[in-house]
């Protein structure tokens, strides 16, 4: 592929503006300037077994054909391209990322925090977000009042929200302490957690995703900060139906 190309695929602007970068002598590929904008460079196969690596105006970049991304979210942004209240999400990442068209897959509330994905490939974001697949999601809950038994099995035996008269079940529900619970749900109804706690009479306070699939947030991911998405990563989220990802937890 062209280096002009390779830097219009990965969101460096216009094909022209591209050109103008690499003329300039402001791109690097492995560590050497190359100011031809038609030179050439493997970007896969076995001629070029790790992603290739390049430099714009001196960051470091890696070539990916799909971007597949992890954020630690953190409280008071929006998982929206046209944010109303908050800035969105996608402010905290790079601008070329956000040129390439990366999107939140499926959305966290303005105050909650936690793992949150991010893709330019609309069938990944299909695959995650769609009830069918029956992905689970994993959530630390902090409640107003006691947890109680009751309130637990009523959650995993399933409750009725206001616009769906199908009841919705946990999938887990294990206390962690009095007035704390972890949730895995693998529904994704609006405000799906604050209104299951509601409708058993308790009221969420905080809340974090800490999984989906068998793929946890790491502890090294601060809130705020994002990372590529390493091959074993996608692997941990390519489960059949639920219970598999949960035999791993």
């Amino acid at each position: 592929m062209k280096l002009e190309q390779i830097l219009f695929s990965q969101g460096f602007g216009t094909r022209r503006a591209c050109r103008a970068l690499i003329l300039a002598g402001e791109v690097t590929v492995a560590g050497a300037l190359c100011d031809d904008p038609d030179m050439p460079f493997a970007v896969d196969g076995p001629a070029c077994p790790k992603p290739l690596a390049f430099t714009v105006e001196g960051v470091a970049w890696q070539y990916h054909a799909r971007a597949y991304l992890m954020l630690h979210k953190p409280a008071g942004y929006e998982c929206s391209q046209k944010p109303r209240h908050h800035p969105s999400v996608l402010s905290l990442l790079p601008a070329p990322l956000r040129e390439r068209g990366v999107q939140p897959v499926g959305r966290l509330d303005e105050d909650t925090t936690g793992l949150l994905l991010l893709s330019d490939d609309g069938q990944f974001i299909h695959r995650m977000t769609s009830p069918r697949h029956e992905v689970p999601k994993r959530y630390e809950v902090v409640t107003a009042e006691p947890v109680t038994a009751g309130q637990t099995a009523a959650l995993l035996a399933g409750v009725v929200l206001e616009d769906d008269p199908a009841p919705v079940r946990a999938l887990a529900c294990e206390p962690g302490g009095s007035h704390a619970l972890a949730l895995t749900l693998t529904s994704g109804k609006y405000h799906q957690v604050k209104r299951m706690l509601a409708a058993v009479g308790n009221h969420v306070v905080r809340l974090h995703r800490s999984r989906m699939g068998a793929l946890a947030l790491p502890a090294t991911l601060a809130e705020g900060q994002w990372r590529w998405l390493e091959p074993d990563d996608l692997a941990q989220l390519v489960v059949v139906g639920p219970a598999s990802a949960l035999r791993d937890q």
